[in-house]
């Protein structure tokens, strides 16, 4: 793939050295263990020191807090080869939720609670979780209800979460509560980040359909009393921050779901050169080779589509239009790989039914993708309101 100089300070080189070390770790860290964690529940916690000794939990962070500044492009690429050749959104899931949890810090956290909050977390030491979804909520983040009452120099933490990455681990959990105590709206929302070992935190962990290697959680907050110089910026200014931190998610997302995508494209590819029926490889009959292009067909047109869309993030747009695009892309993406993986297990035949193959378990993966990060239809409406139409 030619890619241009990203950076002055990260060359294509720089990128083609990253990307051969993340294989590396997908193919020797994660792809052997999946089938066990999957088994298990979760991944062993050594991984998060693995993947930061490597540099992956701090691409895209400061330097004086531990990372290693570099542009969209590096970090997308990275998640896109993570995902072909680890073949695992569950550890994906977990291992990265420090991209969800971490930027309202870095974005609207006093330079003390930084310090505090991200070294460890990027040196693989301790463990960051979003909180925002709650029972009967999900995408209408202005109707949540988890509340913090200002008692003293304190907020009091009284609320559920749900569907929370990292949910039964977390160290950190990046929280959305309600400080106007008499609003209903956005507007008495704020953001507090809550350390995990406090009292009053309940976590129950939740049984899915797939991510089986992400740990996966339903929190309950009681009388939770948390310093308010946890608290990210200014009181009420929250929805703000929600909606923007989505936009990082998904494009992010956008860049795993084509990863999955080339993951179910590689598994047929190789099972129709090698499985023969009739005297003849599979790959020799015409309409096997025409599914493969379909497949290579929506895996070509995302990549281009991921390559502009992270190319204007990195040029600095950020607006109405660009918010569009990713939202488009999150669902033209995800759409990629439920294509993809569903082409592959009809490929596999019986094989791609069975545990243990990638595709499988991509098939059982994608309806999160679709859902996790704003749900089809929710993205088609923002879409067409920065549309203007």
């Amino acid at each position: 793939m030619n890619t241009p100089d990203l950076t002055p300070d990260f060359t294509t080189e720089d990128l083609h050295s990253l990307l051969a070390t993340v294989e590396r770790f997908a193919r020797e860290a994660i792809a052997p263990h999946v089938p066990v964690w999957e088994e298990t529940g979760q991944f062993d916690r050594s991984l998060y020191t693995q993947a930061a000794q490597l540099g992956l939990l701090g691409l895209g962070y400061p330097e004086n807090l531990g990372g290693t500044p570099v542009p969209w492009r590096a970090r997308n690429a990275m998640s896109q080869t993570l995902a072909r050749y680890g073949g695992s959104g569950g550890v994906m899931a977990s291992l990265f939720s420090l991209n969800i949890g971490l930027p309202p810090v870095m974005a609207h956290g006093s330079a003390e609670l930084q310090a505090e909050v991200v070294p460890p977390v990027l040196r693989g030491e301790r463990i960051a979780a979003l909180a925002i979804t709650e029972p009967g909520g999900g995408s209408d983040v202005a109707s949540l209800r988890t509340t913090a009452r200002a008692d003293g120099t304190d907020y009091v933490i009284d609320g559920e979460k749900v569907f929370i990455t990292s949910g039964l681990r977390a160290d950190w959990i990046t929280l959305a509560v309600r400080t106007d105590l008499t609003s209903k709206g956005a507007s008495g929302i704020s953001m507090i980040v809550v350390p995990g070992d406090t009292p009053g935190i309940s976590r129950t962990r939740l049984h899915k359909m797939g991510w089986h290697s992400s740990d996966t959680a339903q929190l309950r907050f009681e009388g939770v009393r948390v310093p308010q110089r946890y608290r990210l910026g200014e009181e009420g200014a929250g929805f703000k921050m929600i909606m923007g931190n989505f936009n990082g998610e998904r494009l992010a997302m956008s860049a795993m779901a084509l990863g999955f995508a080339q993951a179910c494209f590689d598994e047929a590819l190789s099972w129709s050169r090698e499985r023969h029926t009739f005297g003849a490889a599979l790959i020799d009959r015409q309409v096997i080779r025409h599914r493969l292009m379909d497949m290579q067909m929506r895996i070509s047109s995302t990549q281009a589509w991921v390559d502009a869309v992270t190319q204007q993030a990195d040029a600095g747009q950020n607006g109405g239009e660009w918010v569009a695009q990713v939202c488009l892309l999150k669902n033209h993406a995800t759409q990629t790989m439920q294509f993809c993986a569903d082409a592959a297990v009809q490929l596999l035949g019986a094989m791609g039914y069975m545990r243990g193959t990638v595709s499988e378990r991509v098939y059982r993966e994608v309806k999160v993708m679709m859902i996790g990060g704003g749900a089809e239809e929710i993205m088609k409406e923002l879409a067409a309101k920065q549309l203007g139409v």
